[in-house]
């Protein structure tokens, strides 16, 4: 299996990269990247002089660097993607740039090239705010941000390319990832980062959103499942099963580090702040999948992996 994976040096696509070249040691991956600020070559170190990967610096809205790549493979994940909430409230522009027109040239050029398989990877801030129960794949969209909505035009172009054109996509629809790697301006690793330079850590608000978390190898293992298994032209639900309030998720990592609430400052709240988020992933564990890393274990085991890998995100930071 030839494989093109876009946004291959951001935080999910590097660690899907080093788990699938692990996995499979006879598929081949070309990783299309802009290598813009949370793009890192770093992220990536251990898999650079490995036969079967490739990288090629280029910008998805660039037609030409496109096509150049796409028909030199058989399978494209498109992880590529402006997606920092925050980001997106101040300027919307780069966010509808990248998540829609990318998302339409790749699309145009898979087509042309007759892809097998194009996973599109996707967020359940799509579907917008919840205040009981769970999404399922069949819920109206209603996203609050720029960037969710951005991703929700790239959502509905993708499958507009499966019924208009049996192009043979799939759309995944993953919660807050968390794990090794993860830039230091999302919440996670932002808060770990600040405390072990005895920085404080801004939460917005009362802390009271709530999230749904997983690992990110954990999300790693669903795209590959669903990659190598499931139905073209269907949507699929990814989730960790470990909803918890932000609150909360500040002060495991003060606990683990040692740290007391003085720690905690709290901030205005971002504007349209959707208050939780949950997603119905029956679909895809009745198919096999279903998450394996316990939350707990999984949030020390981050902890300590950026407290042993300061070089990795001092420089990224300052």
């Amino acid at each position: 299996m030839k494989i093109l994976i876009t946004g291959g040096c951001g935080f999910i696509g590097s660690n899907f990269i080093r788990y699938i070249l692990k996995k499979y040691p006879d598929h081949r991956i070309i990783n299309l990247d802009k290598l813009t600020y949370a793009g890192n070559p770093d992220n990536l170190r251990a898999v650079e002089k490995n036969s079967n990967y490739s990288f090629v610096k280029g910008d998805i809205c660039e037609p030409a660097v496109v096509d150049k790549v796409m028909q030199k493979v058989d399978h494209v994940v498109h992880f590529a993607a402006e997606s920092h909430v925050d980001r997106s409230i101040v300027d919307s522009s780069a966010f509808v740039r990248t998540n829609v027109l990318g998302t339409c040239i790749l699309l145009d050029s898979a087509l042309k090239y007759k892809i097998k398989r194009f996973v599109h990877i996707s967020t359940d801030e799509v579907y917008g705010s919840i205040g009981r129960g769970s999404f399922t794949e069949t819920d109206l969209l209603s996203p609050s941000s720029p960037y969710s909505s951005s991703k929700a035009g790239s959502d509905l172009l993708a499958q507009s390319y499966y019924i208009t054109h049996k192009l043979p996509v799939i759309i995944t629809r993953c919660t807050n990832n968390f794990g090794p790697y993860q830039y230091p301006e999302k919440l996670i690793p932002l808060f770990i980062t600040n405390l072990l330079e005895n920085n404080k850590v801004p939460l917005y608000g009362t802390g009271n959103n709530v999230r749904d978390w997983i690992h990110v190898l954990d999300h790693c293992k669903a795209i590959d499942f669903v990659l190598h298994n499931c139905d073209i032209g269907e949507i699929y639900n990814i989730g960790g099963g470990a909803e918890k309030k932000n609150i909360e998720i500040t002060r495991k990592i003060l606990e683990i580090l040692g740290k007391d609430e003085a720690m905690i400052e709290y901030v205005n709240d971002r504007p349209g702040h959707d208050l939780r988020y949950s997603l119905d992933c029956s679909k895809l564990k009745a198919l096999g999948w279903g998450p394996a890393c316990g939350f707990d274990e999984a949030l020390e085991c981050t902890v300590r992996w950026y407290i042993e890998n300061r070089w990795w995100w001092e420089k990224l930071k300052h």
